[in-house]
């Protein structure tokens, strides 16, 4: 059974990267190649655990509790790991979460940056981050809007966060090429290169518009179960 599960995942992988060949050609641009992190949260430990044995290092987790649980165990036994916050974080967990993850990528107020870069000079560790934007102005969800990204760009900068890149998280039911076109072109205002775009229902979109990373869970591990 394991063995199965662990070809199907890595089957899941490889079509996720023939869909990105596919939408490339066919709106002419060149072969991307992004990093696909696989989105864990929920997902039931021998999912995981067959996506490490298939190859896949690169997860992102949304939760902090939800993350600590699972990868305290496993990330000594696969030394290779790179793990990425993908969900909001609250000051109070900033500590928590630079003891346990490789990149934030949700940096979103200068409070966070503040605390953040106190905990990774307190624990010698310099993440590199993302600053998450809000390019749906949308007031129930994370990120900075776009109109406040150069204060919090220069206000992490000079406190020292080694700043790599942008992502967004598109609304639901909006055309996200309008999204990953507006993340793009503030990255390059802000001579940032990585973009973090794009999830299991527009990765192969988002990496033909110029995503570095893309975010992807359902179409890695299949459907979510909640209950």
């Amino acid at each position: 059974m394991a063995n199965s599960l662990e070809d199907q995942i890595k089957n899941n992988i490889d079509a996720i990267q023939t869909e990105i060949n596919s939408m490339c050609e066919h709106v002419g641009v060149p072969t991307a190649t992004p990093k696909i992190i696989a989105v864990s949260k929920v997902q039931p430990k021998e999912r995981v655990i067959a996506a490490l044995e298939a190859g896949q290092r690169v997860f992102g987790e949304n939760r902090l509790q939800e993350a600590e649980e699972r990868w305290e165990g496993l990330k000594p036994k696969y030394q290779d790991i790179e793990l990425h916050l993908i969900g909001g974080l609250q000051t109070n967990k900033a500590a928590r979460a630079v003891t346990l993850f490789d990149v934030i990528q949700t940096v979103d107020r200068k409070k966070l940056a503040k605390v953040l870069a106190s905990e990774m000079s307190k624990q010698n560790k310099y993440l590199p981050v993302y600053i998450q934007v809000n390019t749906g102005k949308e007031e129930q969800k994370g990120g900075c809007m776009p109109e406040d990204l150069p204060s919090l760009v220069k206000t992490a900068t000079e406190l020292g966060l080694n700043i790599i890149g942008l992502m967004c998280i598109p609304p639901v039911g909006d055309d996200p090429t309008l999204h990953f076109a507006l993340l793009k072109k503030l990255a390059k205002r802000h001579g940032l290169e990585k973009l973090s775009m794009g999830m299991s229902s527009d990765f192969a979109l988002a990496a033909a518009m110029g995503a570095t990373e893309i975010r992807v869970g359902t179409a890695i591990f299949g459907a979510r179960d909640y209950s």
